[in-house]
């Protein structure tokens, strides 16, 4: 089996979100679920992605953290769709189809990977306000007229609206109890974002205890569901195009880009950047 190391969502190294991706090749079947997650513990990366060569430009796609497998994640498909490109796979240009447990998924693959996202929902839980404010640190939530809510286009999280940027810099998670809570409501994690005016629609910042992954520098899908929740509440047209800055708080800098489409779908893309490869003697 091939491996990568791939950094998503920037064009530079040792930017953006870093990603395994191991390829099995055409027609291979998937290792066993416990190897898979042995390789993704060993790579220590928040995700790590394993794919399938269905056809000339079909692909099934399983995802693993370091703690479990995961219906979808967008960085690792950036940097997989990526990756398959410069390696002369798939051709530049190309449109694919992803198989993923969270459905099936068109990608535009190129020098900038764009993804469909799975259909947009709200999920209806109610959510202790109070005890969320407390497990984030939070003293400040956000303005009145944005609520926190739960929206899923492939993986449910919290989102969360801050007042600025300051405040979202100031967030300062119990990771212990923001785990349990994220069990309680089953969502991935919490994503907080502050809207801003300096040429991003927001600044975000995203955590994931629940799975091991204390904070995110670029996560595809809860921008995705970001972007639908900020079309939701009246603060994006449609149809638009975002661009959201994540992984400051972290020194990994990320620009994840999405489109609403005037039927509400939704796509999320970015660059990637190749760091390492080799072969897993597994």
């Amino acid at each position: 089996m091939k491996y990568y190391i791939v950094d998503a969502f920037t064009s530079e190294a040792f930017g953006g979100n870093p990603a395994g991706v191991v390829l099995l090749g055409q027609g291979g079947a998937f290792p066993s679920d416990r190897l898979m997650q042995q390789i993704a513990a060993e790579l220590r990366y928040s995700e790590t992605a394993f794919v399938r060569q269905d056809g000339p430009r079909e692909f099934t796609v399983r995802y693993f953290t370091p703690a479990g497998e995961v219906d979808l994640c967008g960085h690792a498909t950036i940097a997989t769709f990526g990756t398959l490109c410069r390696e002369g796979i798939i051709p530049d240009g190309a449109v694919c189809m992803n198989h993923t447990l969270a459905g099936d998924l068109e990608i535009n693959a190129g020098e900038q990977v764009m993804m469909q996202m799975a259909s947009p929902r709200v999920i209806e839980k109610k959510i202790d306000i109070d005890s969320l404010c407390s497990i984030m640190g939070a003293a400040t939530v956000s303005r009145a007229d944005l609520p926190i809510e739960i929206i899923s286009t492939g993986l449910p999280d919290i989102i969360m609206p801050v007042a600025d940027v300051e405040a979202l810099n100031r967030l300062c998670p119990d990771m212990d109890a923001l785990a349990r809570m994220s069990c309680d409501l089953d969502v991935t994690g919490v994503h907080a974002f502050a809207l801003a005016d300096d040429g991003y629609t927001a600044h975000v910042r995203n955590f994931g205890p629940r799975y091991n992954i204390p904070e995110e520098s670029a996560t595809g899908t809860a921008n995705g569901a970001l972007t639908h929740y900020l079309h939701r509440n009246g603060h994006l047209p449609c149809p638009a195009d975002c661009r959201f800055l994540q992984g400051e708080a972290m020194g990994r800098p990320s620009i994840v880009a999405t489109t609403i489409d005037k039927d509400g779908s939704i796509r999320v893309g970015g660059q990637s950047r190749i760091i390492a490869k080799g072969d897993l003697l597994v």
